[in-house]
């Protein structure tokens, strides 16, 4: 399609793939007007983890209020949109209906361009927003670490997009959940498991470093899990188990050091290492990631918090990105549970 040097207004984005209901307004320039994200905690807690049913429900009960409160905030109406965007994959199919099919009917009801958007691509734009700084030149490599996905990707320009690597069995994000499970933690795990790191001492409880050294930059995360719940039915006090969740962090933390090592090794010209997803709000992996883009001579590029996790501000941008290459898409296109982000490259 021809290029489109301008938006016509700003871009509403919508983001319901899992257990955050959020919604913003960028401008054209990628200012942020406005932005909310309702946490779905409260609704999930007592089942130790999502529940899809729960969160399609909600996600149908406060998106509507949600996206009326940006709007509000940014001082618009519907119909100063310049388009609408909303995740359309990979996540909870329930979600992404509800998510998608509310942004289709404001799109139709108001004439606005609709951009279905890829949840992984809309992370691995996210340090392209011009309020972070400047953004890096492509290439750069991007680290998706979360709950549902762990992942080396190239990011080789807008819509390209090359898997280095990802995980053979569990998500890093999972991994730390399971693992804090099994030392009697709550959920979601990752902070509390960090927490109790703090406290302990991982040379008194050392963890495989699974495919450490190995050629290439997969991941696996199931033998590392199954050595703390072995660990764990040997603890005999608090101690224990803090030394546990500091050897556990100490293992993943190593690993995605020398994973990323490797992915950096595997692109012409890295300009930078981004670091996205909920993990990247660890503060020891951040340490480690930090220290391999320093040897590397790049910088680690690592978005707000409120940036990394789920939110709909990286759900606008990327409908900005994209509507400014001219691309839209029919209301009639399906959300999908699956969507590989190195699908979205042209043959």
């Amino acid at each position: 399609m021809e290029r489109i040097d301008h938006l016509t207004g700003p871009v509403l984005g919508i983001e319901s793939s899992c257990d955050e209901t959020a919604a913003a307004v960028l401008a054209a320039d990628g200012t942020i007007l406005a932005e909310v994200v309702r946490s779905q905690l409260a609704e999930h807690v007592a089942f130790g983890g999502v529940v899809p049913e729960i969160a399609a429900r909600a996600h149908l009960a406060h998106l509507p209020a949600l996206v009326a409160r940006v709007l509000e905030e940014a001082g618009i109406g519907p119909q100063d949109l310049g388009g609408i965007a909303a995740t359309s994959g990979p996540g909870l199919i329930g979600g992404l209906v509800v998510g998608a099919s509310f942004a289709k009917g404001m799109a139709l009801a108001n004439q606005k361009p609709f951009i279905a958007v890829n949840h992984l691509e809309a992370h691995a734009l996210t340090p392209r927003l011009p309020s972070l700084g400047a953004p890096p030149a492509f290439p750069y490599l991007l680290l998706l670490l979360s709950g549902g996905h762990c992942q080396c990707v190239a990011v080789e320009g807008l819509g390209q997009y090359r898997r280095l690597g990802s995980t053979l069995d569990d998500a890093i994000g999972e991994a730390f959940d399971k693992s804090a499970k099994i030392l009697g933690l709550g959920w979601p795990g990752g902070p509390l498991l960090e927490r109790l790191a703090a406290t302990g001492d991982a040379k008194r409880a050392p963890l495989p470093r699974p495919l450490f050294g190995r050629a290439g930059c997969d991941f696996s995360f199931s033998g590392l899990k199954t050595a703390v719940a072995q660990k764990a039915a040997k603890a005999t006090c608090d101690q224990d188990r803090a030394d546990l969740a500091a050897g556990f962090q100490a293992s993943v933390a190593a690993v995605l050091a020398d994973r990323a090592a490797h992915a950096l090794a595997m692109i012409d010209g890295p300009t930078a290492m981004v670091v996205a997803g909920g993990v990247a709000a660890n503060g020891a992996v951040r340490a480690a990631l930090a220290g391999v883009a320093a040897r590397a001579g790049l910088p680690l590029v690592a978005p707000p918090i409120r940036l990394c996790t789920d939110n709909a501000v990286m759900v606008a941008w990327a409908g900005i990105e994209r509507l400014r290459a001219g691309d839209r898409d029919p209301v009639g296109h399906a959300p999908r549970p699956r969507w590989p982000l190195d699908t979205l490259t042209a043959p």
